[in-house]
């Protein structure tokens, strides 16, 4: 997989502070969102490839480990444990990298040398040491995002996409959430000395095409009902997720009244035929442009209330 520099994608120093990679983040992200480049598929695969930068240079942990090992990071932890290993049996077998200070990256490698050098540390020594075999890695992993609208996920579908010139088909659970992430196993880079492939981690962008707030499993919705039949009570016909329905209004009904559909919200992530509430809040919407006949009976109400 194609080394990128997170620090340069974010147009970054190395030394650059949190609140300069939060800034940068965002300035790239409106500018490259989605959104505001629909069917640009270089714009896209720049979003995602901000977005994992952030990921990692945003963790303070993972910042260490990139800045250290550079494209190899997520290999820092099987590192450390194999060169502590190899320390404690008191023959090393690599050959002395990093002036006899250890084996500690300062990021000046480039992609294909630090690549080599970790072939080295953990392929030809091994084999020189008599094992027979090189130490196996786990393959990087590979983050994707996938944009979808909150009408498309209020129910179970199947998706293809193609991402490093693999096809892969997803079935994707009603109710998933924006943000939510999910793992796809052994769809990542190819492991290192015959190690199990990366996984794929796949980012859902969920763009609210609708007329309804969702928090969870839970909709939110208003509606304008007449001054009429907020008085007098009566009928009226609202939209819910998946249809119409009918709603009886009981007289004397204040703005802001709330009332809840039980069963009538989202679908619950990975629970068949679950479903949150939908509440809806009444507008009272005041009549306008009034006859004289229609003014001459409010005053009468007026004086009757008085």
């Amino acid at each position: 997989m194609e080394f990128i520099d997170y620090y340069k994608l974010l147009e970054l120093e190395k030394s650059a502070s949190q609140a300069d990679i939060k800034k940068a983040y965002r300035k790239l992200a409106r500018k490259y969102h989605p959104d505001l480049n629909p069917n640009d598929k270089e714009a896209q695969a720049k979003f995602q490839q901000i977005n994992e930068a952030h990921e990692v240079l945003s963790d303070p942990e993972k910042r260490k480990k990139y800045d250290e090992y550079g494209k190899d990071w997520q290999h820092a932890d099987q590192f450390e444990q194999a060169r502590s290993q190899q320390q404690q049996s008191g023959s090393t077998g690599y050959g002395n990298f990093g002036g006899g200070k250890g084996y500690s990256y300062s990021g000046d490698f480039e992609d294909d040398t630090f690549s080599d050098f970790f072939e080295q540390m953990f392929g030809g020594g091994a084999r020189n040491s008599g094992s027979g075999r090189g130490t196996q890695f786990k393959g990087q992993d590979f983050n994707a995002e996938l944009q979808l609208n909150l009408s498309d996920v209020y129910t179970s579908q199947k998706q293809t996409f193609t991402l490093n010139g693999k096809k892969i088909r997803l079935t994707i659970p009603a109710g998933v959430e924006n943000g939510q992430t999910i793992k796809i196993r052994n769809h990542g880079a190819p492991g290192i000395k015959g190690g199990p492939k990366g996984d794929l981690f796949i980012t859902f962008n969920i763009i609210n095409n609708t007329k309804f707030k969702r928090e969870k499993e839970h909709l939110y919705s208003t509606e304008e009902i007449e001054l009429y039949t907020a008085l007098l009570g009566g009928e009226v016909t609202v939209d819910t997720f998946d249809g119409k329905v009918k709603l009886k209004v009981k007289p004397e009904t204040l703005s802001d009244s709330r009332v809840k559909l039980k069963g009538k919200g989202f679908p619950k992530y990975k629970k068949e035929e679950q479903f949150g509430d939908l509440f809806i809040t009444y507008k009272i919407k005041m009549p306008s442009n009034l006859s004289e006949r229609e003014k001459e009976l409010f005053r009468e109400l007026q004086k009757l209330r008085s």
